[in-house]
């Protein structure tokens, strides 16, 4: 049976977003609600991805866009292409992620140069009509016929000039007419074809150019970005049009039922009299706000507040409308639930749990960690020094100081330079999207909460200030003009996009009232509304979550900290890093041993040291596990470079000296020398070459832990063994392990139970895992070394070399040492979990890798049963959050 392949408005409803996209069916749920939708029909997302496989639209599609059109030509009593009184419509993308602004529409389509006249005598309006039939042709010709959108751009701005006006408001019917002409001679110029004039042409083209768009530059890198699937593609949908462009009784508008920065109850908004929808989005011109269309249609403003009232109702949560008044007639556009900001998703979210709404398990299901991260960033301080340039409309919130730049080619050069910048547009489009995710922040002097500027930086968690009307941007010659003073491009500013406050400088920063609560400076009952959601739903989180979130800390201070915001214990510690600085000395005097004298001598220099670490870090986690991982990485990196100590070497014997130490040193070097260290003599097999080093470790943690006890506190540490790859190798040292242990219990006349066990980071291991589970106690899953050695990389070197053509073509979504590679990296990690308890149904499991603070990676790991994960001090709020969310998926 031949799917549907299109569906009237009336057909669907909000929950076939896979099939008809979030416009089409938020469209279809409108029209369900009784709500004045403008009649139209939805083509499937299905049709569009036979178009991206096979570069043709489904052959049977032009049956069902035909009996669909008949059935819109019959309800609207006008026809497409009719002389008098023609249907016209919209051609709008629909994909089941919002994707604001990355794919295309048409408006108008069904004018030609006969139902123009028709329109306009329909109407009793010329200006109208010719406006319109511009747009169409503006709108296509960059759509669909892939023409710069600079021709008519250019066209237009000509005419205005040519008239003296201001504002394309000011084009009467005649100089709209001529303009018209010159847009379709630009078509023909840079096409070689004419601007079709059938409507049905009209149409079949712009469906194409919707589903073609889907793959558009701009929207494959909005997908990476927000981490969108490649495969879902977009619907199209059909709309009859109503116009907003028919007079200052007209206008269009976007609407919030709450606000999206702060979330906040009230009326939220931008309308624009005399326009079309696309005016607003894309702040061409400037906006009053919601609550002015009181005053100008008080009928239409008050069938707009009941329509969202009963959309926030139906939906259950913020609501983004698009609407339009023809003539005094409310029309609703589209409605989808709302982007917002990090900290409107929090207030939003417990605001509904006060008002009944939804419970607690749904609000938490409303926020993500990513949110939380982006609200634990610092801010301005309030109380230094400032020169404010501006304010305006504080659109998306945040803290960004930058250079200016003022192209989005100037952002993406800057910053892969590591320099920040601040990206400054009259207003931003959909092709400034690479720039706008390479600046710290973006600030426009037109738009408003609801252009595309403020819709996509929201969306992204980019700082973002819109409507700086005091600004003078001129980009050709690359200054910003205010109040008589000149900023140019390199020169520093800071933006507030919470204040909307725009300085010159930069501005100092003082930490998140998120951070001091977490860190125990600020109580949730401090006044602070949005540290107080953040308190009730982490709460919750923490009611509900079942697994454990430890932290990666290699000192006292780290664990301390990671104790204060959350931490259950430590997951890794790094007995290396206690390694470095002034130790290296001893470390040296380990690696340069001739003899077993030396290297008994040495160990014993090590020792105390490393005792004196591990006192301080079990007292700061008293009470918690401390995986304590022994040394893992080659020796040779606790030593000068080889190319470094051979240039000592040589100028000391240039200069007639005897190398002595360097020489020795670099004798050590030479001798530990490996092509690939990274696969080399590390691990567990230091552990078993060089004797006596792992048992120094391991007395150590031991004789620390015994003191501990002796006070009366309560040490737990746990000893893991680095990269196992047969269990032989981990019975040898778990036999070594053992014997020290007991040694020192014996000594110190202590009892304990001290586990042992691996990191799981290398394929192998995954694999033969049951047998490995004879001999460990737990598993640590170390993703950072087993996402290296399953794709075969090194991350050191790849990262910078190939990962952002990887990135461009589609081979990752998201780097793999971002977020855990689930059909690679997951499998193993996967295939680990079930072969270790099939040997130990009670092994505890846990992950250590940088994966560990990653939301999307918390939920795997959630779903394949590890018992905790660990993450750097600073994540840890955000891993609670989500291991509570996975918990109620």
């Amino acid at each position: 049976m031949v799917p549907k392949l299109v569906y009237d408005f009336a057909e669907g409803n909000k929950d076939m977003k896979d099939l008809l996209g979030g416009k089409g069916a938020n469209l279809a749920e409108m029209t369900n609600l009784g709500l004045p939708v403008p009649p139209g029909f939805t083509i499937t997302t299905e049709a569009c991805k036979v178009y991206l496989q096979t570069g043709a639209v489904p052959p049977e599609l032009a049956e069902e866009i035909d009996h669909h059109v008949d059935a819109l030509q019959q309800k609207m009593g006008k026809k497409l292409g009719q002389a008098d009184d023609p249907l016209l419509v919209s051609v709008r993308s629909g994909a089941a992620a919002s994707m604001p602004g990355m794919m295309e529409t048409v408006l108008n389509v069904g004018l030609n140069d006969d139902s123009v006249n028709g329109l306009a005598h329909q109407a009793a309006n010329p200006r109208f009509a010719w406006d319109a039939y511009r747009r169409l042709i503006q709108m296509f010709g960059k759509t669909v016929l892939g023409m710069d959108g600079e021709v008519f751009e250019q066209a237009l701005e000509e005419a205005k000039q040519a008239k003296g006006a201001r504002s394309d408001l000011d084009l009467d019917a005649d100089d709209l007419k001529a303009l018209v002409q010159t847009f379709k001679h630009a078509v023909h110029e840079h096409t070689g074809r004419e601007f079709p004039q059938d409507p049905r042409t009209q149409m079949d083209l712009a469906i194409e150019a919707v589903f073609g768009s889907w793959n558009s530059e701009r929207a494959i890198l909005y997908r990476r970005q927000e981490r969108i699937g490649a495969d879902l593609g977009t619907a199209v949908n059909i709309c009859s049009m109503v116009f907003g462009n028919l007079g200052m009784d007209s206008g269009t508008g976007v609407a919030f039922t709450r606000d999206p920065s702060t979330g906040q109850p009230g009326v939220y908004g931008d309308y624009l009299q005399n326009a079309q929808g696309e005016d607003v989005v894309a702040g061409i011109r400037n906006t009053v706000p919601l609550a002015d269309l009181e005053k100008l249609d008080k009928t239409s403003y008050d069938d707009l507040m009941a329509n969202m009232a009963k959309l926030e109702g139906h939906y259950r949560d913020l609501c983004d409308i698009e609407f339009t008044v023809e003539r005094g007639k409310l029309w609703m556009l589209q409605t989808r639930v709302g982007k917002r900001t990090a900290a409107a998703a929090f207030r939003i979210a417990t605001s509904l749990i006060d008002e009944g709404v939804i419970d607690t398990d749904e609000a938490l299901r409303r926020v993500k960690g990513a949110q939380l991260a982006q609200l634990m960033f610092p801010r301005f301080d309030a109380d230094a020094d400032k020169e404010r340039i501006t304010k305006a409309i504080g659109a998306s919130p945040g803290a960004a100081s930058g250079k200016i730049v003022f192209t989005s080619a100037a952002a993406v050069e800057a910053a892969e330079s590591g320099e920040n910048v601040i990206l400054v547009r009259r207003e931003t489009n959909p092709d400034d999207l690479h720039g706008m995710i390479a600046a710290q922040g973006i600030l426009t002097s037109r738009g408003g909460k609801t252009s595309h500027a403020a819709v996509v930086a929201r969306g992204m968690g980019k700082t973002c200030v819109c409507g700086a009307e005091e600004l003078d941007v001129n980009v050709a010659q690359g200054t910003i003009k205010v109040n008589g003073t000149v900023i140019g491009a390199g020169e520093m500013i800071s933006i507030d996009g919470t204040t909307g406050e725009v300085f010159r400088g930069e501005v100092p920063v003082v930490p998140s009232p998120v951070v001091q609560y977490f860190e125990g400076s600020l109580d949730p009952d401090s006044g602070d509304d949005l540290v107080a959601s953040v308190h009730r739903l982490i709460t919750h989180a923490d009611e509900v979550r079942r697994l454990g979130v430890r932290t990666n800390a290699d000192t006292a201070d780290d664990a301390a900290r990671a104790r204060r915001f959350g931490a259950e214990g430590i997951g890794l510690c790094r007995t290396e890093h206690m390694f470095l600085g002034e130790r290296r000395e001893s470390v040296e005097h380990l690696i340069l041993a001739d003899n077993d004298a030396e290297l008994e001598a040495a160990l014993a220099e090590l020792e105390p040291l490393q005792r004196g670490d591990f006192l301080e870090l079990l007292a700061a986690m008293d009470g918690q596990p401390v995986t304590i991982r022994l040394i893992d990485p080659p020796l040779h990196e606790f030593l000068p470079s080889m190319e470094e100590l051979a240039v000592k070497v040589a100028l000391a014997r240039e200069r007639g000296e005897k190398p002595g130490h360097d020489a020795a040193l670099l004798t050590a070097v030479e001798r530990l020398h490996e092509e690939n260290p990274m696969l080399g003599l590390r691990g567990v097999r230091l552990g078993l070459v060089v004797p006596g080093l792992f048992a120094m470790q391991v007395r150590a943690i031991a004789s620390a832990a015994a003191e501990l006890k002796k006070q009366g506190k309560d040490p737990r540490p746990e000893i893991m063994i680095p990269l196992v790859g047969a269990v032989q190798e981990l019975h040898l040292v778990r036999d070594e392990v053992e014997g020290v242990l007991a040694e020192v219990a014996a000594e110190e006349g202590v009892e304990w139970t001290i586990p042992i066990g691996t990191m799981i980071e290398l394929p192998r291991a995954a694999v033969i895992a049951d047998q490995i589970a004879e001999a460990a106690d737990f598993f640590s899953f170390g993703t950072n070394d087993l996402t290296q050695t399953t794709w075969g990389f090194s991350r050191d070197d790849v990262e910078g070399a190939f990962f952002s053509r990887y990135l461009e073509r589609g081979i990752f979504a998201v780097s793999p040492f971002e977020s855990i590679d689930r059909e690679g990296v997951g499998a193993l990690v996967r295939t680990g979990v079930e072969r270790g308890r099939a040997t130990k149904p009670d092994l505890k499991l846990g992950i250590c890798g940088e994966h560990g603070g990653d939301p999307d990676s918390i939920q795997f790991f959630h779903e394949v049963g590890l018992d905790y994960v660990s993450c750097s001090p600073f994540r840890i709020p955000v891993a609670r959050l989500e291991a509570g969310r996975s918990a109620l998926d």
